[in-house]
C-alpha cells in the first residue's frame, strides 16, 4: 500500500466550503479511482488554512497513472483547486511499521 499525503493551503475563509467541496470530491470523484483505498483529513489547529490529505492507494501507478493521468483528476482540481492558496505539496511513502 501506498500513501500519499497532500499539504493544502486554502484561501483564508473558505473553510466550510472548501470542506464541503473536498467530501463531495472524494466521495463522487476520488473514490472512483482504480487502486483507491480510502482516506483521512485532518486541519490545521494553528494554521486553520492547512489542510493533510492523506490517501491510500494500493500502487503508486493506481496514483501517478490511473488518476492523475485519467478523466477523474480533471474533475477533481475543478471541485476544490478553486480553493487552493497555492498548489499542493504532495509526496509518497511506503509502510515501514504500524501498529496492531
Amino acid at each position: 500500500m501506498i500513501l500519499e499525503i497532500a499539504d493544502i493551503r486554502i484561501n483564508p475563509g473558505e473553510n466550510a466550503a472548501f470542506e464541503e467541496a473536498l467530501q463531495r470530491a472524494l466521495a463522487t470523484v476520488a473514490s472512483q479511482a482504480q487502486g483507491m483505498q480510502g482516506w483521512k483529513v485532518n486541519k490545521g489547529i494553528e494554521s486553520p488554512e492547512r489542510y493533510i490529505l492523506q490517501i491510500f492507494w494500493a500502487t503508486l501507478q493506481d496514483h501517478t497513472v490511473g488518476f492523475r493521468q485519467g478523466p477523474l483528476f480533471a474533475q477533481w482540481r475543478a471541485i476544490i483547486g478553486p480553493f487552493f492558496a497555492q498548489p499542493p505539496v504532495v509526496e509518497h511513502f511506503d509502510l515501514v511499521a504500524k501498529s496492531a
